[in-house]
């Protein structure tokens, strides 16, 4: 079984069908278990910032800045009749600019070592193709070929089977578990609306909801243990109406004439001689 998070979709017939996505342990194992694999900074690339496989397919070396960790994504390629095609990505507002995180960008440094060193091998009828993820002559890697190796690679690890699309689901549930907000999961992931994403992931949301609700709470609670404008704990005001247990109340003189003492009895004095 895949564990939390899970998130849903929207079928045609309106209603919300579960999306199996693998826990964070379960995508660590993944990747660790693929590190000497020839296709795992593709893998990466989709399980931590939510690529589709065809924009992964579709991602060109002059495309990607590691120095500054970003990539633009702006073509996919798909597969029609038996041929591969460059094609726009899907919407309009699925042309964006990803940040890549420094464990990303190891990976693609790693992947174009590997790639060069490939070059060298193959010879002369290597093509440059300037794809990221190529096969061993050089030409683009095709979704479908992604696809069939993401399966046996994810057998070979004994994780519960998903598809390859619910790898870029786990990357938004992850993002959102993080505490990362909706509006730069929509951005990530490419999505033409907010709604879209609140919807496709609206089983995530109340659990981050709440852990938002209690962060805010605690905020709050530890803001009133604190003086105002200073970092310093608040000192309890001195409750002066209690007295700690075993000690008498200490009686005071009153400094008040005798005759004006509330509830004492006023002293007889003696009546001199006559």
């Amino acid at each position: 079984m895949c564990g939390h998070p899970r998130a849903s979709s929207t079928g045609r017939t309106g209603e919300h069908l579960a999306v199996a996505v693998w826990t964070v342990t379960q995508t660590a194992l993944f990747l660790c278990s693929i590190q000497d694999d020839r296709p795992y900074a593709a893998y990466h690339l989709i399980a931590l910032r939510g690529l589709r496989r065809g924009e992964a397919a579709g991602l060109r070396w002059c495309d990607v800045d590691l120095n500054g960790k970003i990539a633009v994504i702006s073509q996919q390629l798909q597969q029609y009749d038996g041929h591969l095609v460059v094609c726009p990505p899907k919407t309009p507002h699925s042309v964006r600019v990803i940040a890549l995180d420094r464990t990303t960008a190891a990976a693609f440094r790693a992947h174009r070592q590997r790639q060069i060193a490939e070059q060298v091998g193959y010879g002369s009828g290597y093509r440059v193709s300037g794809y990221v993820f190529t096969n061993l002559n050089g030409d683009p890697m095709a979704p479908d070929p992604l696809t069939r190796a993401f399966k046996k690679l994810a057998a070979g690890a004994g994780l519960p089977p998903i598809r390859l699309h619910d790898l870029r689901h786990g990357a938004a549930t992850l993002a959102l578990a993080a505490g990362v907000d909706l509006r730069t999961v929509q951005d990530q992931l490419g999505h033409s609306s907010i709604v879209l994403t609140a919807d496709t992931y609206t089983s995530v949301l109340p659990d981050v909801a709440r852990i938002a609700a209690e962060k805010v709470a605690a905020l709050i609670i530890r803001a009133g243990c604190l003086a105002a404008g200073t970092q310093r704990r608040r000192r309890r005001e001195p409750h002066t109406c209690r007295r700690k247990r075993g000690r008498p109340k200490a009686t005071v003189r009153s400094q008040a004439h005798a005759g004006r003492q509330i509830g004492r009895p006023r002293r007889r004095t003696r009546a001199g001689p006559s």
